[in-house]
């Protein structure tokens, strides 16, 4: 056996790296199995005498103790369903969650009530009943049977939130319907019709009303028609081509939302669930609804794995704590319990595909990010995602994605990135442009994304405050159109945590933040700044306790709308930040800016103009 220091902490062993297969990761399906089967054994001391419960150690959510131990055996038990369809699975493990199961819905779990966090729990529950059915549920006699029955029938007939807890109610049913129990069709009619109301086109959905692009677009609103279609059978026909055309198309997008070392971009609620952000690919695999190749879909799931594994996931306890590298509670919601980031049992999703399956047998092939840097427009949710091949780094750049307009840190900054988080505090600066005391972006108005730039506006007390990206290499250049009453308007650029360096040249107009792996965040400002500064942050940035945020401010008069226009970078190679600014010239005129790259590259810029839907504020040039 086989295992890096950070596993080992957790009690972890892998088997040994296979380079040959899987060049890239090492990882192999017995990993995966040897990993599923870590995080199994080591809830074993949490479970509660008669099984029903799984009480993990932490601060408990807003839905109570009870709640929160059957959230704990219900994702647990997703992960063992998988892990048993798997095959040679423990038979103490078949027998434990068969226990719990009855035990659980025969009273000591809370009932299914509208809009209850059960139902949550209960959809994992019904999905991993029918992926290990011929081990679990056929093997529970007739009255069993039946008290599992009563309990999940209190889908029927019931009522969800409107979003992705939708689908919990179809799947719950479908798996009463493929046993002979009662079930309102109708309850899954309504269901499968109300996301088709928040498709948007291009492989993406909203989850709900509104502009909530987020990784429950994978984890939730793709996976759980996937797993609906496996559970109907036949009778799924019908709207199967389109699930499965429109995960094709989804995963064209996703496949660069994950950066070179596997690290998913850190971004969006429910940040906790880490590798449930693999689910789509492996479900794309189980649909032949992909568009990567065996290859290319095992080099994704296993560099995701392997990120958290060599960042001290699981911890040395051997469970997922609520965080994102390490324990870290700012990152999650108020409806997270202690038992909550089992929803990374969603990633483990490929482990319903058989041992001698190509995702499994063939090599690793590589991703577009290995091959060169890459550059994405996806009008649909409004990103523009911008990545790196010499670091790795992949960057979300978010013009459309504001979650109801809450002011939520992770859906209201302008970027995102693979290794970076966004500072935790109302003081934050971090990826926002902020006139005096009005705070940062609420309800994101797009004004479009194309081809290598993107723009939007935003309100927020008496500030209108309009931004257009234009990126080149590892290079954004962020245009500002800024109105509102006199005050001081502030720039960041992105947080870095473990800061080594932190540096502002308020004569150069720039400032830096390098941490000792020398990842570099930069802010240079190229029109209309005036100072350059660096705020520093404690125990509120998820990637670790000390961070450094560079930036720029600049004094608004309130005459009139002012042009500000600002070079972000955030890099894993030496940034010199004097030289960065030579490089990109810039020319304003009214409210129209005009970038040209050291290369020859040109964008013209045209701020404060309305636009049509789906066109863009910024055009890129050929170069000149």
């Amino acid at each position: 056996m086989h295992t890096s220091s950070r596993a080992a902490d957790s009690g972890l062993r892998l088997p040994a790296p296979d380079r040959v297969v899987s060049s890239r990761t090492g990882y192999t399906r017995e990993t995966w199995l040897a990993v599923a089967d870590h995080l199994l054994d080591s809830l074993v001391p949490w479970f509660s005498e008669s099984g029903a419960q799984v009480r993990l150690p932490g601060r408990g959510s807003w839905s109570g103790a009870d709640c929160d131990g059957l959230e704990g055996f219900a994702r647990s038990f997703l992960l063992a369903a998988f892990r048993i369809a798997a095959g040679a699975a423990d038979e103490r493990l078949i027998e434990r969650y068969a226990r719990g199961l009855v035990a659980g819905a025969g009273g000591e779990w809370p009932r299914l009530t509208p809009c209850s966090q059960q139902m949550v729990e209960a959809a994992a529950i019904a999905v991993g009943l029918h992926e290990s059915r011929a081990w679990l549920w056929d093997r529970l006699d007739g009255r069993e049977q039946q008290v599992v029955v009563d309990w999940l029938s209190g889908f029927v007939g019931s009522r969800t939130w409107d979003n992705n807890w939708r689908l919990f109610q179809v799947v719950g049913e479908q798996f009463l319907a493929s046993v002979g129990a009662p079930y309102a069709q109708d309850d899954i009619d309504a269901g499968l019709e109300r996301i088709e109301d928040w498709y948007v086109g291009d492989g993406w959905y909203s989850d709900g009303p509104g502009q909530n692009f987020d990784h429950y677009i994978g984890w939730a609103m793709h996976l759980y028609p996937g797993l609906w279609t496996r559970m109907a059978g036949p009778s799924a026909d019908g709207r199967l081509a389109v699930y499965r055309e429109r995960l094709h198309r989804f995963i064209e997008d996703a496949v660069h939302l994950t950066g070179s070392d596997g690290a998913p971009i850190h971004f969006g609620r429910s940040l906790c669930y880490r590798m449930a952000t693999a689910a789509p690919y492996w479900m794309g695999t189980l649909l032949d609804a992909t568009p990567l190749t065996p290859g290319q879909t095992r080099r994704l799931c296993s560099g995701t794995l392997r990120h958290f594994i060599d960042h001290g996931v699981p911890d040395g306890r051997g469970l997922l704590t609520m965080g994102w590298h390490h324990h870290f509670l700012p990152v999650t919601q108020p409806y997270s319990g202690p038992a909550s980031p089992y929803w990374a049992s969603k990633g483990f999703l490929g482990l319903l595909l058989p041992a001698e399956h190509a995702v499994w047998t063939a090599r690793e092939e590589a991703l577009p990010l290995d091959e060169g840097d890459q550059v994405r427009a996806m009008p649909a949710p409004g990103f523009l995602i911008q990545a790196t091949k010499h670091d790795g780094t992949v960057r979300l750049l978010n013009h459309g994605s504001d979650h109801g307009g809450e002011g939520d840190p992770h859906y209201n900054r302008l970027a995102y990135s693979t290794r970076t988080g966004p500072e935790l505090t109302e003081h934050a600066v971090d990826n926002q442009i902020q006139l005096g005391t009005q705070g940062g972006r609420v309800q994101i108005r797009r004004r479009g994304v194309e081809g290598s730039s993107a723009a939007s506006w935003w309100e927020a007390g008496g500030a209108r405050v309009e931004v257009a990206s234009v990126v080149h290499g590892r290079i954004e250049v962020r245009c500002a159109l800024v109105d509102g009453p006199a005050g001081v308007v502030r720039h960041g650029g992105y947080a870095v945590a473990g800061v080594e360096r932190p540096h502002a040249d308020t004569g150069g107009l720039w400032a830096q933040v390098t941490r000792v792996d020398r990842l570099a965040s930069v802010v240079v400002g190229l029109w209309g700044y005036e100072r350059a500064g660096v705020r520093r942050g404690l125990d509120c940035n998820a990637f670790g306790p000390q961070s450094a945020t560079p930036y720029l401010e600049a004094e608004h008069d309130g005459k009139g709308p002012r042009v500000l226009v600002a070079a972000v970078v955030l890099s894993g190679d030496t940034v010199w930040p004097r030289q960065l600014g030579e490089s990109v010239d810039v020319a304003v005129n009214g409210a129209e800016v005009t970038v040209r790259f050291v290369d020859g590259t040109r964008a013209v810029v045209r701020l404060g103009e309305e636009v049509q839907d789906g066109g863009t504020a910024a055009g890129a040039g050929a170069p000149a």
